[in-house]
Formats: C-alpha cells, sequence, structure tokens
C-alpha cells in the first residue's frame, strides 16, 4: 500500500504546481521616431502558450485602438498597423500644415499590478497627442483569470449595490475637503477601471470621468478584507 501511495501523491501534487504556475511577465521596450514619436514600455506575457498570447493580444489591442481613430473600438486592430497609421496621419498632418511644427507624440506604459493562482490584474497608462490643447492621458486595468480570459465587472464581483455602498465609504474619506463637484450631479457610481494589487483592490477614475480636466484623476485603493463578502476572485 506505502509503495502505491507514494507515487499516486507525487502526481497530484506535481499536477497542483503545474495547475498554479504563474505567468512570466518581461518587459517589451521600443521606440519608433519616423515622423510621430511613440513609446511602448509594456509588459509581456512570455510564452507561447495560449494564455499568454491571450493577454498579449488584449494589450496590443487596446493601444492599437488608442492610437487610431476610429468611431468604435475594433477588437481585430494589430498594433503594428496602428504604428504606422498614426506615423502616416500625422506625416498627411505636417505635410498639409508645413508652419504647425508640433510633433505628435504617444507613449504607453504598463506594469503587472497583482498576480495569483486565480487572477492578474495589469495597468496600461497611455498618452497620446495629436495636436490638441493637451493630450489624452488614460490609465486602463486588465483582469484576466488563470486560463488569460478577460474578466468582466460580474466575473469579479457579487452584489454591485452593496459593493458600491462600501466603496463609496472609502471614496467620501479619499475625497474629504476637496471643493469639487463630482460626479456632475449625478449619483455616486463604481469607475470604468478596476484592478488590483497586494493592499486590495484599485478604484480608479480617469481625468473628464467625474470631475473637471484640471481636476486631474481619482484613485484610491480597498482593503481586500473589506469587500471580501463581494469577491468572486482573489
Amino acid at each position: 500500500m506505502k509503495t502505491k501511495f507514494v507515487p499516486y501523491l507525487f502526481l497530484i501534487v506535481l499536477f497542483s504546481c503545474e495547475e498554479m504556475t504563474l505567468v512570466s511577465f518581461t518587459e517589451t521596450n521600443a521606440l519608433y521616431e519616423d515622423n510621430a514619436i511613440i513609446e511602448l514600455n509594456i509588459p509581456k506575457a512570455e510564452g507561447s502558450s495560449e494564455k499568454s498570447q491571450l493577454i498579449n493580444n488584449v494589450i496590443e489591442n487596446h493601444i492599437a485602438n488608442m492610437l487610431v481613430f476610429l468611431d468604435e473600438p475594433s477588437d481585430t486592430l494589430q498594433l503594428n498597423y496602428a504604428i504606422k497609421s498614426f506615423d502616416s496621419e500625422y506625416k498627411a498632418f505636417k505635410d498639409g500644415f508645413s508652419e504647425n511644427a508640433l510633433v505628435w507624440d504617444a507613449s504607453f506604459d504598463g506594469e503587472v499590478t497583482y498576480q495569483s493562482s486565480e487572477l492578474i490584474s495589469i495597468a496600461i497608462n497611455s498618452y497620446v497627442n495629436s495636436g490638441g490643447a493637451h493630450g489624452n492621458l488614460n490609465v486602463t486595468f486588465f483582469n484576466f483569470d488563470a486560463s488569460g480570459a478577460l474578466l468582466s465587472f460580474d466575473d469579479l464581483f457579487t452584489d454591485k449595490k452593496g459593493l458600491t455602498k462600501v466603496v463609496k465609504t472609502y471614496f467620501d474619506e479619499e475625497t474629504k475637503g476637496n471643493e469639487v463637484g463630482y460626479f456632475f450631479g449625478d449619483p455616486f457610481h463604481l469607475p470604468a477601471n478596476i484592478g488590483f494589487n497586494d493592499e486590495g483592490i484599485i478604484f480608479f477614475y480617469n481625468v473628464y470621468e467625474i470631475a473637471s480636466y484640471a481636476d486631474g484623476i481619482t484613485e484610491f485603493t480597498v482593503p481586500f478584507e473589506a469587500i471580501y463578502g463581494y469577491l468572486n476572485i482573489y
């Protein structure tokens, strides 16, 4: 019995380790400056596994959509095409308005803010300046499960109403004393971007989302224990 049990136990442990293997990330660093200036410093999931490809595709597609001026985002837009398109758009603009010396530029920085056997959270900081009064700054969080599938709000949380009530108390504490008309007269609501770090859940409001450009971003972290009961995954 003993000689049969040990190999069987070893297989269970080995299988569990394989199941819990975390994705390894490196950083892609690239600079394009033929006409416009585009800089990338973004995480890349290593290996040829399906989950790595899924994660990289989501990140690259997001950046591609930030660079190309489309009415609606495209799930099939490729990053290489978008880089060439942004550069070509600027060249055409420069050729038509040679007296305008402003160079279009775009930069994308990202980091893996949280990783466990069940969840990977990645933040992408985007800045795109295509000749306006100021560039467009945006932070987007992406949350993936162990297979590399992109998670929605409902995948991550239960009871949105109850969660919102708890999060509002942390928002009120974060913004206490600020003389800002948040939400433009509308009731409190959760941000479009929610991510994770080692301390808890990040709630991130981009510029213009709940206040004016001058008021900037609003960001705060709610500890895991405060909303543990509302989490589907961690």
